[in-house]
């Protein structure tokens, strides 16, 4: 029953996206207020082939003073994995 052993093997991981963006720059950098910063993380799975899956972690930091954003960054890292008979 050599078909029926679990499987988890990392097919591969990338960077599937990223970006920044600092709209009031120059000046907001010359700001002397302390930023609040705002933290998301989220986690997504999708499947790909039969027993394939792509999972990707997505971080978002959000950084303001008062309402003007000092910086925007959002970065999706992901992989590709095989999982099977794991039930």
């Amino acid at each position: 029953m050599a078909d029926q052993d679990p499987v988890f093997q990392i097919q591969r991981v990338y960077l599937k996206e990223a970006s920044l963006e600092q709209p009031n720059s120059p000046a907001i950098l010359l700001e002397q207020e302390q930023p609040s910063v705002d933290i998301q993380l989220g986690v997504e799975a999708n499947p790909v082939a039969e027993g394939v899956y792509e999972v990707a972690v997505t971080a978002t930091v959000h950084t303001k003073i008062k309402d003007k954003t000092v910086f925007l960054v959002e970065a999706k890292q992901a992989g590709i994995f095989e999982i099977r008979n794991l039930g």
